[in-house]
């Protein structure tokens, strides 16, 4: 649903003048350093790109489902490091928070959040716990006073590096359902018993670290528990999952139109045998195939999006969206490289950058395989003739 037309296409406006003008210009740089310059991220906050999010009342811009999409799409058409920057304050680092925070937890970060005062993280994944988010070692013992003392390791935490808030997911409760016994910690960068790694070296998305967590005896009070309740936070990070697999849905597509874009100049200046390959019909093929497979994923997103701000249920339309966005972005990328031939391997145009970027996208927040197990379930748990 878009709100105000006017309003929302001046949005686009600005995001693609930054991607052009700011974000593009500066990708080498971003990949050397491995970090995204300061005046940028300056820029970024003015722009508001921290709260698109974040409702309102909070600071944010409250967009709906559908204008996110449209966003997304535009701010990743530039190196993946800069989305990955605001992608945690307007999507995992913040929407758990959203989703089950008391009014006091929402009021006290996430005007911090929506103006990139402060950097959130989603401290989920585990070297046990990964595509099976259950199988949470991390333990937190209700002690005296109110309190509890967090104990585990995290590891491939998107921002851990630069985090200011990080909501941490662990075991709080004894029971047979792994998943009723998880509970989600608000907890700041200089607590006690807090520590990080430095960026874990990785294939891709330079200035988009990612890191390890350890907590060691980290006292926190039970007023940090996401909502107040123990035992919601599994619920919890799937209601966030739930809306921020179809931003990276579209966080997906916009590489790909970029790619895309990045081919069709390439192939109408590049000459073989006296001609532009873009004359040569298998290149001409690789093209259309590319846009053919865009133009659907970006509908099936939109209409999931909108299908989202209507209320109704797209608990298996997230898992379509995340899985062919993310596939089709994949074989995008590769093509484009073929395309590109030699220069689409080395360094000088940046393609190959770009390739590397997006081969976490099949893998995070649900790998491909997990999807499709996830689409399959739903479709078996439906009547014969119910609509899909």
């Amino acid at each position: 649903m878009i709100r105000d037309q006017h309003k929302h296409d001046a949005l686009i406006h600005d995001v693609r003048s930054f991607v052009r003008e700011v974000a593009i210009p500066n990708e080498t740089r971003v990949e050397r350093d491995d970090a995204i310059p300061d005046e940028i991220v300056a820029t970024m906050r003015e722009l508001g790109l921290f709260g698109w999010s974040i409702p309102e009342e909070y600071g944010g811009s409250g967009l709906t489902t559908e204008e996110l999409a449209l966003a997304n799409m535009e701010l990743s058409q530039c190196s993946v490091a800069y989305r990955v920057r605001v992608g945690a304050n307007t999507g995992v680092g913040s929407e758990s928070l959203i989703q089950d925070g008391t009014e006091e937890q929402k009021r006290h970060y996430l005007p911090k959040l929506a103006s990139g005062e402060m950097t959130g993280a989603l401290g989920l994944t585990e070297p046990d716990a990964g595509s099976d988010a259950t199988n949470l070692q991390s333990s937190g013992e209700r002690i005296e006073g109110g309190h509890y003392l967090l104990n585990g390791h995290k590891r491939y935490i998107t921002l851990a590096p630069i985090a200011n808030l990080v909501t941490l997911f662990v075991r709080t409760e004894s029971g047979a359902n792994k998943a009723d016994n998880i509970s989600a910690f608000l907890v700041e960068r200089n607590s006690p018993g807090l520590s990080f790694s430095a960026s874990t070296p990785k294939m891709g998305q330079e200035g988009g670290p990612i890191g390890e967590i350890w907590m060691k005896n980290l006292r926190v009070h039970e007023s940090a528990i996401v909502g107040g309740k123990p035992g919601m936070g599994f619920r919890t990070v799937m209601k966030a999952l739930n809306k921020q697999r179809i931003n990276l849905a579209a966080l997906s597509t916009g590489p790909a139109i970029r790619l895309l874009d990045e081919a069709i100049a390439y192939a109408r200046t590049r000459k073989q045998f006296g001609s532009a390959i873009g004359g040569f019909q298998l290149v001409q093929a690789m093209l259309a195939e590319c846009k053919v497979e865009i133009e659907a994923t970006r509908a099936l997103i939109l209409a999931t999006a909108r299908k989202r701000d209507r209320g109704e249920d797209v608990t298996m339309d997230v898992s379509l969206c995340k899985y062919m966005a993310t596939e089709m972005c994949g074989r995008v990328a590769d093509r484009v490289v073929q395309i590109f031939g030699g220069q689409g391997y080395v360094k000088e145009r940046g393609i190959e950058r770009m390739y590397r970027d997006v081969r976490a996208f099949r893998i995070y927040e649900g790998t491909s395989q997990i999807h499709l197990l996830n689409i399959a379930k739903q479709l078996l748990r439906r009547e014969p003739g119910q609509a899909t």
